[in-house]
């Protein structure tokens, strides 16, 4: 949902999806000092036809110029602001388990605009430890780690039996966002924004692609 001329337009959220795609080509383009580029020579980078293209940046703001295409670092500046990311989010992770623990090693957060702070854990084992530079402190200090950060976004790494309870914390603390590994629906309030990554959803559906072409 955004603001555009006085209007709220619901963006369809297949749009939304196509939006980080988007934005990480036009970094790999402004890397390779490319200055411009047409709907039809994007699409074909991307994936999607050029109408396709066209239609889902005007959602939000009118970017190429007919005979012209796209300016490569202004839509990549423009898509940025778009997602939020032209300034820096503030992140926690609970659970650093294995699963955390890849995220916290494996993930780029800062090159994207993403700042993971530090690391949660009710396993005294791990508390106190560091990793690849992320600290891990006790699940009983994250209310007021969160109040006194400025932390906007918690990432969930937690079993299904713990996210829950986990989720209710960082929206009790104020967090404005979940990114959720757990393999459950979170209830959360509606101004809440919840990203699942439900692994094993992902595989299903390919599965499905899969069984669909033998």
């Amino acid at each position: 949902m955004i603001h555009k001329e006085g209007k709220t337009i619901v963006i369809p959220t297949a749009v939304i999806k196509r939006l980080p795609k988007y934005h990480r080509h036009l970094g790999k383009l402004l890397k390779k000092g490319v200055e411009k580029i047409s709907s039809r020579e994007f699409g074909e980078i991307v994936g999607v036809s050029a109408p396709q293209l066209r239609q889902d940046l005007n959602h939000f703001g009118n970017f190429g110029q007919q005979g012209y295409g796209y300016n490569v670092e202004k839509l990549y500046n423009a898509l940025a602001k778009v997602m939020g990311i032209e300034k820096k989010s503030n992140m926690v992770l609970v659970g650093v388990g294995n699963l955390g623990q890849a995220l916290i090693s494996a993930t780029d957060f800062k090159r994207r605009g993403f700042n993971l702070l530090t690391a949660f854990d009710i396993n005294p084992r791990l508390v106190g430890m560091t990793i690849n530079g992320i600290k891990v402190r006790d699940i009983i200090n994250l209310d007021q780690y969160v109040k006194d950060n400025d932390i906007n976004i918690g990432i969930i790494a937690v079993p299904e039996e713990s996210a829950q309870d986990v989720a209710n914390q960082l929206v009790s603390a104020g967090v404005k966002g979940i990114w959720n590994f757990a393999p459950v629906d979170l209830k959360v309030p509606k101004e809440i924004s919840v990203e699942n990554e439900h692994l094993t959803e992902g595989l299903l559906r390919l599965s499905f692609k899969i069984k669909g072409e033998m």
